[in-house]
């Protein structure tokens, strides 16, 4: 059987955007375009519609997503069935962020390989806030992702840590340091509307920053938007803003002492990190040995 079009069907369903899936299944946009048409015309129903400044899943496409999440991963588990493999074998295609492939993933996929030593790890890496998307579309079948405020039903979240929220300055005394230092920056009137704020360009973390910007009814001057929280940090520590970043990030990120903490008046909600993945996928043996691993690593070391 011939999943390869259902695969770049729940890409596009995930992304909302065929420059974005082409890239990720390394094809050509047209490809990707020509696989939806395809898929339309056998279908007799429009998949997606379209505009020039966005794209959205039509009743059939989301029809469609659910289905071909179903028949993807049925097929892998009959192919594997009919085989009649006794050890796991194949592969598991897990997204995270590089801070968290060596902070957080480690000691899972060291015992991971022990147990599971046929099931080989595709691992990709990029901006932690796609994750939940990459994993919606049947892109990757687990991701480590903060939790969302909200968790679509489809989705299971495994929580392994806590990582507080710091909102840090540059150390080195610059324009930016000096702004907050002239103010007592911990007062709950503190105006942080003249402060340049770096802030992420989407994800869980943006909805915590906005959540708490709203409650202080602050409307800060953003210098720039970013995917990823390293960049986030790297650019605090260059003097050119205030950010935002999980402590995790902070420390592992070599910057640690070119950012300081500011001392605000409410803190920031912890970020939940954990692994997300569909609930259906959950029922392949080898993505259900990886989420036992976590879930074993993890309550180990608490």
């Amino acid at each position: 059987m011939d999943t390869k079009a259902l695969q770049v069907f729940l890409s596009v369903a995930g992304s909302l955007n065929f420059s974005r899936s082409a890239e990720r299944l390394h094809m050509s946009v047209s490809a990707v375009s020509r696989t939806v048409q395809r898929l339309e015309d056998e279908l007799g129903q429009s998949l997606l519609e379209r505009d020039p400044r966005n794209m959205q899943l039509t009743p059939a496409g989301r029809t469609l997503r659910d289905y071909a999440q179903r028949s993807v991963s049925d097929w892998q588990n009959l192919r594997r069935q009919l085989r009649g493999d006794q050890q796991l074998a194949g592969e598991v295609n897990l997204y995270c962020s590089v801070t968290a492939s060596y902070s957080i993933l480690a000691p899972i996929l060291e015992t991971f390989r022990q147990r599971q030593p046929g099931v080989e790890l595709m691992m990709h890496t990029g901006d932690q806030a796609d994750g939940i998307d990459r994993v919606l579309s049947g892109q990757d079948d687990v991701a480590v992702s903060g939790r969302p405020g909200y968790l679509p039903p489809r989705l299971a979240f495994l929580s392994l840590l806590q990582s507080p929220m710091v909102v840090c300055m540059p150390a080195a005394d610059c324009a930016v340091r000096r702004m907050l230092l002239a103010s007592d920056v911990a007062a709950a009137d503190f105006d942080w509307s003249g402060i340049p704020f770096i802030v992420p360009e989407r994800g869980v973390t943006k909805d915590l920053l906005d959540s708490w910007l709203e409650r202080r009814g602050s409307r800060p001057r953003i210098y720039a938007q970013v995917a990823g929280h390293e960049a986030i940090v790297a650019m605090v520590g260059l003097g050119l803003g205030v950010g935002i970043a999980p402590e995790l990030v902070i420390q592992a990120s070599g910057m640690a002492a070119r950012v300081t903490a500011v001392p605000v008046w409410e803190p920031l909600p912890p970020l939940d990190i954990g692994l997300c993945s569909l609930n259906s996928r959950l029922e392949d043996p080898r993505v259900k040995s990886l989420w036992e691993v976590a879930r074993q690593t993890y309550d180990s070391a608490l």
